[in-house]
């Protein structure tokens, strides 16, 4: 059996039993998976030295519940700012049109979404958006060409509205 077998195996043993353990101590079903799954991950490139170990499981357990501990402090710090700060100006409810449009921007991949708000609704010119995204301006360019045809064809579809607000 492979490293890579071995640790699926393991990972298909101990995955289930860990989040138990975790959820006692998160007290959140999702946030013990997530803890364990990341866990399972730094374990995954070390995975040729801790299959060493004699309790390769209390390494992985010790990992999640250190990740538990930091997302526990990162949440109670949020906590206490937020409590320092004033409640939210309450914000008028959306228009359709807007609605429509961040429908149909999240229906755009995300290279085409990210430099069309960027430049369309935050006004940034072209090459600090190339340079904000890491990449070149004529990569900018393309994509809002193909972005704003890909908007353009969801937003002017008859059969998109009907579907859409059916």
């Amino acid at each position: 059996m492979g490293a890579g077998e071995e640790f699926e195996e393991f990972y298909g043993a101990a995955f289930g039993r860990l989040v138990g353990q975790l959820f006692l101590v998160t007290g959140d079903l999702h946030e013990a998976e997530d803890v364990v799954q990341e866990a399972f991950a730094r374990a995954a490139e070390r995975w040729s030295t801790i299959r060493t170990y004699d309790l390769p499981e209390a390494w992985i357990r010790r990992v999640a519940l250190n990740l538990a501990a930091s997302a526990a402090r990162r949440r109670r710090r949020w906590l206490a700012v937020r409590a320092r700060l004033a409640p939210p100006p309450e914000l008028p409810p959306a228009s359709d049109e807007v609605l429509e449009l961040v429908q149909a921007l999240g229906r755009l991949p995300m290279s085409q979404r990210q430099p069309l708000v960027l430049h369309y609704l935050l006004q940034l010119p072209t090459e600090q958006i190339a340079r904000e995204l890491g990449i070149s301006t004529g990569s900018v360019k393309s994509r809002l060409f193909r972005g704003r045809q890909a908007l353009a064809a969801q937003l002017t579809d008859p059969a998109w509205e009907v579907a859409d607000r059916g």
